[in-house]
């Protein structure tokens, strides 16, 4: 059946008046704040006490947004004759905001979760200068990255929970003292060794009764003497 000419305008036509009736609602912002989804892209946060100065967030960043600088240390040997070891140590770490476009590649190819969202959005500025934020700010931000969602309680364990845990169980029995395994041991015996009648000590277990006495040497109970 061919199409009734007009109908797509009619249509059209009846959702604008369904619209004009309703009630419009505004967001009174910034008196009233936007309610975000947890995962919004507002802004970068970095937790520095995970950075290693890898690079890879520079490297990988399509804007060429983030400028790092660092130095390196010695760090001295952890036991009495090892090697000196060196470690790099973070003097800059900056994102200009102007240039980033929110696409994520920072935060997912960093292997020490040292990036993270935030959904802060409000850090407009002035001046295009002022969008370059240093650590010290990006660090601010890391106290309003939202928990991460709880894991499905039937999940199986994370692969680092379960080999940190044998790893701690491992130095825990190698650090147990040998006096403590030598009172073990000695427990176990005991708990082995048959246990006597409440009462009766040592001494007199072992030591035979007077009627076991004669009967071993041929006599009669309660008969003294040669038979």
């Amino acid at each position: 059946m061919a199409p009734i000419p007009g109908s797509g305008l009619a249509k059209g036509l009846a959702v604008t008046l369904r619209t004009m009736t309703k009630k419009s609602v505004t967001a009174q912002y910034p008196d009233t704040q936007p309610d975000l989804p947890p995962r919004s892209r507002g802004v970068i946060g970095l937790f520095e006490e995970n950075c290693t100065v890898c690079m890879l967030c520079a490297r990988e960043c399509p804007d060429w947004c983030i400028y790092i600088d660092s130095h390196k240390e010695t760090v001295p040997p952890a036991t009495p004759g090892g090697r000196e070891r060196s470690r790099n140590v973070l003097d800059r770490f900056a994102i200009d905001f102007s240039l980033c476009m929110y696409c994520g590649i920072c935060i997912e190819v960093c292997p020490f979760d040292a990036l993270f969202w935030s959904p802060e959005f409000e850090y407009a500025e002035t001046d295009i200068r002022d969008l370059t934020h240093e650590r010290d700010k990006l660090r601010e931000w890391m106290w309003t990255v939202p928990a991460p969602p709880a894991l499905d309680p039937g999940a199986e364990e994370p692969k680092e929970l379960t080999t940190a845990r044998k790893a701690a169980e491992k130095l825990a029995a190698q650090q147990t003292p040998p006096a403590t395994e030598a009172h073990a041991d000695e427990q176990a015996r005991a708990a082995e060794r048959p246990t006597r009648p409440h009462g009766d000590s040592e001494q007199q277990t072992d030591q035979p009764k007077p009627a076991q006495q004669e009967q071993e040497q041929g006599q009669e109970p309660g008969q003294g003497g040669t038979p």
